[in-house]
């Protein structure tokens, strides 16, 4: 081997061992750490080995089952309407005789590059009782009295979905519009020529077409969800109650509001590592290409 190449080969794995060191100290080390710590129960260096009891206080803890099931409501019900929304924004904003895309593309983009905290102060005025929203509904006369979107338990959950679909529709809309100007405008003209409809074409050729897309933000999105911090946080403060309370809120307050129990917040966060895994592979299997 010539002293070129070896200086090549050193290179190449210079770029290589660099970013993985750095990969394995602030990612697979903290990991390791936080199951180490979950193994314990206590606060800064007061902490006693208790092997899997936290992990087994789970199954009992009814704060616990409540931010779970909180979580996973917002999972279920806003994924699969951000998704269907960024889809039909997508689709709208890259008709070839749409005017203006630019400013509509812009406007649907811009919600998700809003500050977390700003947008839920903002939200939480608009949506008070005598906020801005129930003063219209009532002034349209669907509504007799004022929504208490901040103190009713369906309301709240209504109002967190809201707003983290308000915010993350424009981002996800980008993956897909960028993926829609791959595909070929010819595959839609034949489509048209065989006599198939708009809405066949959404279904037999932009969504099979977005398949890999879809996925993709189907994973962050969940993902993002399990973590959900901000707008509970900021919108509702967890209530009224638990009603709103995730599993990154409840790791939050066993942390910092209530007596500190480190080693229970990490087992508490390594459910949603567990959750991740699971849903993420239940999700491959159902968006890999069939033969």
């Amino acid at each position: 081997m010539g002293k070129l190449e070896r200086n090549r080969v050193i290179m190449s794995w210079t770029f290589v061992i660099i970013p993985t060191f750095f990969i394995l100290l602030f990612y697979f080390y903290p990991m390791v750490q936080a199951f180490w710590l979950s193994l314990h129960t206590g606060a800064g260096v007061n902490l006693t080995f208790t092997g899997f009891d936290n992990y087994r206080r789970l199954f009992s803890d009814q704060a616990f089952i409540a931010a779970l099931t909180n979580t996973f409501i917002f999972l279920v019900f806003q994924i699969p309407l951000m998704i269907i929304l960024a889809l039909v924004f997508s689709v709208i904003l890259n008709q070839k005789t749409l005017k203006l895309k630019g400013i509509f593309r812009t406007l649907v983009f811009l919600p998700s590059i809003t500050s977390l905290v700003a947008y839920s102060l903002v939200f939480r005025y608009l949506f008070s009782n005598n906020g801005i929203v129930n003063q219209i509904l009532m002034g349209i006369n669907l509504i007799d009295s004022p929504v208490l979107w901040l103190g009713d338990p369906f309301w709240a959950r209504v109002l967190i979905i809201i707003a983290i679909t308000w915010r993350w529709t424009g981002y996800n809309m980008i993956f897909y519009l960028s993926a829609l100007q791959n595909v070929s405008p010819s595959i839609y003209e034949a489509a048209r020529i065989d006599g198939a409809s708009a809405v066949q074409q959404f279904f037999k050729i932009t969504i099979p077409m977005l398949r890999p897309v879809i996925l993709f933000t189907s994973i962050t999105s969940t993902i993002g969800t399990l973590q959900l911090f901000d707008e509970p946080m900021n919108l509702t403060g967890g209530g009224p109650g638990n009603a709103t309370t995730t599993l990154s809120q409840y790791i939050y307050n066993l942390s910092f509001q209530f007596t500190p129990n480190f080693g229970y917040a990490s087992a508490v966060s390594y459910t949603i590592v567990v959750f991740v895994v699971i849903l993420s592979a239940i999700q491959f299997r159902l968006g890999r290409e069939r033969k």
